[in-house]
């Protein structure tokens, strides 16, 4: 077993591989693992259907070397590209391609990034504050805290971690650094805590987690990233192409949910007789809702307990979204 593979369970990998296999049965598919963290939904695909080329994209070189590795058996089938995963258009250009037959989105912060200590993203082991995802970005979490005024904390907080002391925690931030940088994971997390009344903390639950969300989604500009790149991927699909997402806080859900929408109604007033095609939805939903993984599945891999899975179909072409 590779390193990869034995530090990461992929999230509901059947499901996905139903999902988008029907789109990938001509011999020249090509599929694009938006997320590639470390391999194993890329791994499915490639071991699952012998034809199928894909391309990998992730921010973190770590990542791609260790899924490089991992999907070594695949040869020229796979490739992996360093960027964001609105990059679409650069990934597929990178195998002479205009358009995916699939693209899936693993989305939020992988098992490798959680699991070293030195990256910051976990407030329950003590670590520099990082959080970068790719270590070539210049802001960091630590950054962030010590340059942003406290009405941007403030935002910050309220808005990526729908935490409800936003203001009491940017302001203590803001107060502290003035005599102490706040650098390390267990200064944030003791600060935090000081300022959320014990009452109304979930039980065996970190006070500092909504704050550390709110701090990783600000250094990496997931939600920002995100929007971009779910149009990239519905611009990108050839017709009869699918899209997967599993997203894994209501932020990612809801522009997910709302970027699909946006293909699968019609955009004609309901007064008109005949609808034309350039109003007509374009996409197809695959999914009831939002799918969760199975209770055994949440036993076993606990990453999959808040996921949330859509998938739709591309119905006819349109003009590129702007």
């Amino acid at each position: 077993m590779s390193e990869a593979a034995s530090r990461h369970t992929p999230v509901m990998l059947d499901r996905c591989v139903e999902l988008l296999s029907p789109a990938l049965t001509r011999p020249d598919s090509v599929a694009i693992d938006a997320t590639l963290g470390m391999g194993g939904h890329t791994e499915a695909l490639l071991t699952r259907l012998p034809d199928l080329r894909v391309v990998g994209i992730d921010r973190d070189r770590d990542a791609i070397a260790l899924a490089t590795a991992r999907l070594a058996f695949a040869g020229e089938r796979f490739s992996a590209f360093h960027g964001t995963y609105d990059e679409i258009d650069g990934a597929l250009a990178t195998v002479g391609a205009t358009h995916a037959g699939a693209i899936l989105f693993d989305l939020g912060v992988s098992s490798l990034q959680i699991d070293e200590d030195d990256r910051g993203f976990a407030y329950s082991r003590d670590a520099p504050l990082d959080m970068r995802m790719n270590r070539d970005d210049p802001v960091t979490a630590a950054s962030l805290l010590a340059t942003e005024t406290e009405d941007e904390l403030a935002r910050i907080l309220h808005v990526y971690g729908e935490e409800r002391f936003a203001r009491k925690i940017a302001r203590s931030i803001v107060r502290r650094r003035e005599t102490d940088p706040i650098e390390r994971s267990e200064q944030l997390v003791d600060l935090v805590r000081a300022c959320i009344p014990a009452a109304t903390r979930t039980p065996g639950s970190n006070p500092a987690k909504r704050t550390f969300q709110a701090l990783r989604i600000a250094v990496n500009r997931e939600l920002d990233v995100l929007e971009a790149a779910m149009k990239a991927a519905i611009d990108s699909i050839d017709v009869g192409g699918r899209i997967v997402v599993l997203s894994y806080h209501s932020l990612e859900d809801r522009i997910v949910k709302h970027a699909f929408a946006a293909g699968t109604e019609t955009s004609a007033p309901p007064s008109m007789p005949v609808v034309p095609l350039e109003a007509q939805p374009y996409l197809k939903l695959l999914t009831r809702g939002a799918e969760k993984a199975s209770e055994d599945e949440a036993a076993s891999n606990s990453r999959s307990k808040p996921v949330r899975l859509r998938a739709v179909e591309r119905t006819r072409s349109t003009a590129r979204t702007s």
